[in-house]
C-alpha cells in the first residue's frame, strides 16, 4: 500500500502524521475510558479507588502478556503486507486467531483462580480487597475479549488502516460511559428538566465498574473481528487461503512474542512491586497513586499511538528492503512523539488540580495526587523517545534487547530508588525514583535506535 515507490523526506513526514493521528485517537479513547471509570467508582469513596488502584498493575501485566501474542503475528503482517505478500499475511492472520484463541482461555482461567488471593498478596487492607478481587474476577472473565479487541486493532493498523480502530475505540468509551450508568450506582430519581425521572441502576459499586468495561470490551471486539476478517479488503479471511498452523509462522510470532511478553512481564513486574511498596503508606496514598497514573497516561498516550503507526510504517519498509526509509520513519516517530509529549507534560503540570478534581471529592487525596503528578511531568520527553522508539524496533523484529534494557532500567533504578525513598518520603519518593528511572529509559532506546543495529535484525 505505502511502498509501491521510494518516499521522499516530506512525504515521509506526511505519512508518519497521517497514520499518528487515528492511533493517537485510539489510544486517548482507551484512556478516557480509564478516566471515566475512575471518575464514577471515586464518586463512591477513596476505599473504591483504592480497590481498582490495588490491582491495575496485575491487570497491566495480564494485559501486556495479550498485547505481546497479538503483536507476534500482527508485525509479520506489515512486514508481509510491505513485501506484498498479502495471501501470505492473511494466512498469518488465521493463524493468530487460533493460537491467540487458545491462549487466552489458558490465561483466563489462571486469573480466574488467582482473584481471590491476588489482592492480599498485594498488601490490600481487608476494606479494599473484597472490591479488588471482584473487578479483578470480572475483569479475568472478559479477556477474550480483550484478546481479540487487540489483535483486530493491532492487524488493522499493521495493514494501514489506522481509522477503523479509532472510530471503534472510540465507540467503546461511549458504550462503556452507557454500562457503568447503569451498573456502578443504585436505582434513583434524576431531573431531567423539570420533571424527577426514576434511573435503573444494580447498584454493583465497583464490580459494576468492571461488568461495564467487560460489556464495552466485548461489543467492540466482534465489531473488530468483523470489520478486520470479512471488511477489510487485503485482510478479509473470506478469500482463498490456508488455516493450518505452519512452523515458520510460529517461530517468528514467538521470536517476537516472547522477549515482548518478558518486557511487558519487567514492566509490570516492577508495578506490582512498586504497588506493595505504596500499599504500607495508606489507603490515601494508595488512591493518589492509582489516580495520579490514570492522569498521567492522558499525556503519554499519544506516544502510544505514534509507536503503533511506527511499527507499521517500519515493518513495511522492512519487508519491502527500504532500510533508508525505515530509518527515516522511525527517526521522524520519536522526534514527533517527544515534541507532542513535552507538549501535554506541560498541560499535565499546570492543570493537574483541574485533572484531580474530576476524579474523586476527597481532598487528601488530590492534594497528595497533584504533587506526585507534578513531578512526572518532567520525564514525559525522554519517556516519549522510549516509547516511541520501542515501536519502531518492534515494526523491525527487534524486541529482545529492548526488553533487557527494561528490565535494567526499571528494576535497577526504579525499584530500588523506590524501596529506599518510599519509607523515608512516602509516595513523593516513589514518583522521584519513576521519574529518574523514564529519563534513563528514554536515553537508552535512542542510543539503541540511532546505533542502527535494529536495520539488521
Amino acid at each position: 500500500m505505502i511502498m509501491e515507490e521510494a518516499l521522499s523526506h516530506r512525504q515521509q513526514v506526511r505519512l508518519v502524521i497521517r497514520l499518528s493521528i487515528p492511533a493517537i485517537l485510539a489510544e486517548i479513547s482507551s484512556i478516557v475510558m480509564q478516566y471515566i471509570d475512575a471518575a464514577m467508582v471515586g464518586s463512591l469513596g477513596k476505599n473504591a479507588t483504592a480497590s481498582i488502584g490495588l490491582v491495575t498493575s496485575t491487570t497491566w501485566f495480564v494485559g501486556g502478556l495479550c498485547i505481546s501474542t497479538a503483536m507476534g503475528f500482527s508485525v509479520q503482517v506489515a512486514q508481509d503486507i510491505g513485501a506484498k505478500e498479502e495471501a501470505a499475511a492473511r494466512d498469518v492472520l488465521r493463524q493468530s486467531l487460533l493460537v491467540s484463541g487458545a491462549f487466552v482461555l489458558l490465561l483466563s482461567a489462571a486469573c480466574i483462580s488467582i482473584s481471590g488471593a491476588l489482592p492480599r498478596w498485594l498488601g490490600g487492607t481487608p476494606e479494599v480487597c473484597t472490591g479488588a478481587s471482584r473487578y479483578f474476577l470480572v475483569y479475568a472473565c472478559a479477556l477474550p475479549a480483550v484478546q481479540f479487541r487487540q489483535l483486530g486493532g493491532s492487524m488493522l493498523q499493521c495493514s494501514g488502516d489506522m481509522k477503523t480502530p479509532s472510530l471503534l475505540n472510540g465507540t467503546m468509551c461511549i458504550l462503556d460511559v452507557i454500562f457503568n450508568f447503569f451498573l456502578i450506582f443504585p436505582a434513583r430519581m434524576i431531573r431531567l428538566g423539570g420533571a424527577a425521572l426514576p434511573v435503573y441502576g444494580a447498584g454493583l459499586g465497583v464490580a459494576g465498574a468492571a461488568l461495564g468495561t467487560a460489556l464495552s470490551e466485548l461489543v467492540t471486539a466482534a465489531a473488530m473481528l468483523y470489520m478486520l476478517c470479512f471488511r477489510s479488503e487485503t485482510m478479509r479471511v473470506t478469500k482463498k487461503g490456508n488455516w493450518a498452523l505452519t512452523g515458520g509462522c510460529m517461530k517468528k510470532a514467538v521470536r517476537i512474542s516472547l522477549p515482548m511478553a518478558f518486557e511487558h512481564g519487567v514492566l509490570s513486574g516492577a508495578q506490582i512491586i512498586s504497588t506493595r511498596i505504596v500499599s504500607p503508606l495508606g489507603t490515601v496514598s494508595v488512591a493518589a497513586n492509582s489516580l495520579a497514573v490514570t492522569a498521567e497516561s492522558l499525556c503519554y498516550m499519544p506516544g502510544y499511538g505514534i509507536a503503533a503507526a511506527a511499527t507499521t510504517l517500519v515493518g513495511q519498509s522492512i519487508g519491502a528492503k527500504r532500510k533508508e526509509q525505515a530509518r527515516g520513519f522511525a527517526r521522524l516517530s520519536v522526534l514527533l512523539g517527544a515534541a507532542i509529549m513535552t507538549v501535554t507534560a506541560f498541560l499535565m503540570f499546570w492543570i493537574a488540580p483541574e485533572m484531580f478534581a474530576m476524579l474523586t471529592p476527597d481532598e487528601a487525596v488530590r492534594s497528595l495526587g497533584v504533587k506526585v503528578l507534578r513531578i512526572e511531568a518532567f520525564a514525559e520527553p525522554l519517556f516519549a523517545c522510549s516509547i516511541v522508539a520501542a515501536g519502531a524496533l518492534r515494526g523491525a523484529g527487534d524486541t529482545l534487547v529492548p526488553s533487557i534494557m527494561n528490565l535494567l532500567s526499571m528494576w535497577g533504578i526504579r525499584i530500588t530508588m523506590a524501596a529506599f525513598l518510599a519509607p523515608r518520603i512516602g509516595l513523593t519518593g516513589v514518583w522521584i525514583a519513576m521519574c529518574a528511572e523514564l529519563c534513563i529509559r528514554g536515553i537508552l532506546f535512542l542510543i539503541r535506535l540511532f546505533r542502527e543495529k535494529w536495520l539488521e535484525v
